[in-house]
């Protein structure tokens, strides 16, 4: 019951925003951020444990206002996502500038599938779809079912609206080292906690668990892993710029090769929250340990 009751609530606040059209919907942002900031305050404290973190040398002002700025990021997010079912294919498309779509034409041309690896960062749903009609070449998607059954079909068929395939977590390392065979470009965000048991590295000077699945198949299968973060701008859309994850001056053992481009996503990623960090999702409990 309570599963019904939250997807109805969704599909109502979906078909609301796509009846008062997307621009003004995204209008409504910072009203949403500030229920849900001051009033409702889902995982604040998460967010200010988080930020605290990340920026000891942080007043807390400036702590808030990004604290702030996220939820807002969010709900922008949010607000997209809704929208999606009535969002035609060329704006899809257009929402996000890809400055490197050759540079991903070519290494996909060499034959070993490619590994895209995004972060809760920006819209990470919009980036997999508009890149993908970009280059004209289906995405398979890696996502993480959602609690709620019913929401979680509603956003795979939008994520699939487009020809693109969802990969479901639980069988996507097996699948993800099919697609990649199949010479397939596989997306992915990489950038919440792992299980307690996984490789640490150190992300904002503090050891954080880390996924090694997208190092490990890169390794196996000799796909590149290109990151690619969508970066709101002022109008609403979004760049990337497409980054490969340079293999040059690996160690020699093969754990040690995993945990080196591991580093080297991780690394990359605290650059560009470090120069945006409002625009990352900082209510997942990322330090937990």
């Amino acid at each position: 019951m309570k599963n019904k009751s939250e997807y109805i609530v969704f599909i109502t606040f979906s078909k609301i925003f796509r009846i008062l059209g997307l621009n003004i919907s995204r209008r409504l942002s910072g009203i949403l951020a500030f229920i849900f900031f001051y009033f409702i305050p889902i995982r604040r404290n998460v967010v200010f444990k988080n930020l605290r973190i990340a920026f000891p040398d942080y007043d807390e002002n400036k702590i808030k206002k990004i604290a702030f700025g996220s939820y807002k990021s969010f709900a922008i997010t949010l607000i997209e996502i809704l929208c999606l079912p009535s969002i035609n294919r060329n704006d899809i498309a257009s929402s996000v500038i890809c400055t490197k779509n050759d540079f991903i034409k070519e290494k996909y041309n060499e034959g070993n599938g490619i590994i895209v690896l995004s972060a809760h960062f920006g819209n990470w749903e919009y980036i997999a779809i508009s890149v993908a009609i970009q280059l004209g070449i289906p995405f398979s998607v890696i996502v993480k079912p959602l609690r709620n059954p019913f929401i979680t079909e509603w956003m795979n068929k939008v994520r699939t609206k487009w020809n693109n395939e969802v990969v479901p977590t639980g069988v996507s390392i097996r699948r993800t080292y099919q697609a990649l065979k199949e010479k397939k470009i596989v997306a992915m965000v990489a950038d919440q906690r792992a299980s307690a048991d996984s490789i640490k590295i150190e992300f904002f000077s503090r050891k954080v668990s880390v996924f090694t699945g997208p190092a490990a198949l890169a390794l196996k299968t000799g796909a590149p892993v290109i990151i690619g973060i969508p970066v709101r701008q002022n109008d609403y859309s979004y760049i990337t710029e497409p980054v490969e994850i340079s293999t040059d001056n690996l160690p020699d053992d093969e754990s040690e090769k995993i945990i080196e481009i591991s580093k080297r996503y991780m690394a990359y990623l605290e650059n560009v929250i470090r120069k945006y960090p409002q625009q990352w999702l900082w209510m997942h409990n990322r330090w937990k340990h």
